[in-house]
């Protein structure tokens, strides 16, 4: 009887993992053949990496909610490519994502993933409460980075006035750590988009949308900060490296948030 119940118990463990590697080697495998490249070869290659994690740890759900930013994301950095192009401002290779910007957009939600995962059978008492927080910081990390393409790629196409954050003095679009009104409005919708899906699915709360829309706010204006003080005199803190501060950033504002509003009620 016991065999048969840690029989039962291993099959648990290995179908999601199993059903992870088969549906993103499909994927993969489709987007490879597409004649519209999101992604480069090598690309291709962590995202799937990155898909059988999540979908191993979190299931549908954190699937779900990576794909979301991933579709929406890319759809918003091709808005008005060809003028970005030719100001010189557009994302390398029309948008395409590297190895690099899956890691950069997505490693603190990975860590975030890995860690709800861990603790999922843990025994100890407090486990449970962390797993909320690491869920919360999933969905905080993914909807800063995708505040952040929103207001970056919407104020580099329509941006009327660009303001240097630091000094709010006018810029050119697409200038490290410039700011517009209309970028600034299109981050705050992508990232209440992407905090509803994570509600939508069971991963948050309602109340946590307010935490990943305040968190992410925060951490978008703090990375143009970033861009415009730091990011030019070091050159390991490449774009992608700010990615991951920036994700970091959010999850760790909204954990924070959670954490200050459940000491006060």
């Amino acid at each position: 009887m016991l065999n048969s119940l840690d029989s039962l118990v291993a099959l648990d463990i290995v179908i999601p993992w199993a059903f992870a590697i088969g549906l993103n080697a499909i994927l993969v495998a489709i987007a490879w053949f597409a004649p519209k490249k999101l992604l480069t070869p090598a690309g291709l290659v962590h995202a799937g990496i990155l898909g059988i994690i999540l979908w191993g740890t979190l299931g549908w759900r954190g699937y779900s909610v990576m794909m979301f930013y991933f579709l929406v994301g890319s759809a918003v950095t091709r808005i008005g490519m060809k003028q970005k192009e030719a100001a010189g401002i557009a994302e390398k290779r029309s948008g395409a994502r590297g190895p690099e910007n899956v890691w950069g957009s997505a490693l603190t939600a990975t860590l975030c993933a890995l860690g709800a995962y861990g603790l999922a059978s843990a025994p100890f008492p407090w486990s449970r409460q962390v797993i909320f927080l690491l869920l919360l910081g999933y969905v905080a990390s993914i909807s800063t980075k995708l505040s952040d393409t929103c207001a970056s790629e919407v104020g580099k196409a329509y941006g009327k006035r660009t303001f240097l954050i630091t000094t709010l003095k006018p810029v050119e679009r697409g200038t490290e750590g410039a700011v517009s009104l209309e970028g600034t409005l299109a981050g705050i919708v992508g990232s209440a988009a992407l905090a509803i899906v994570g509600w939508l699915v069971g991963l948050i709360t309602p109340m946590d949308i307010l935490w990943c829309l305040i968190a992410a706010f925060i951490a978008t204006n703090l990375e143009s900060v970033i861009g415009a003080t730091l990011q030019s005199k070091f050159d390991w803190l490449t774009n992608e490296v700010v990615n991951i501060f920036n994700t970091l950033m959010g999850a760790i504002a909204a954990i924070a948030l959670a954490l200050a509003f459940q000491a006060v009620t």
